[in-house]
């Protein structure tokens, strides 16, 4: 796909792109972690939830 910057204009891009502090190394995105997290967040504002329950009744 052809840039529709003009080359100074796309030249300008490439030199921020390629500062240091734009080559950070990420990790690889992992969905079943994400997915065990809001499990257990879930569960545990559900036993919270409960518990307050409880304590008011």
């Amino acid at each position: 796909m052809p840039s529709r910057l003009n080359p100074e204009d796309q030249k300008r891009v490439d030199q921020y792109l390629s500062a240091p502090q734009h080559q950070v190394e990420r990790q690889p995105f992992r969905p079943w972690l994400l997915l065990l997290l809001a499990v257990v967040v879930v569960i545990g504002l559900g036993l919270l939830s409960r518990l307050l329950a409880r304590l008011v009744l």
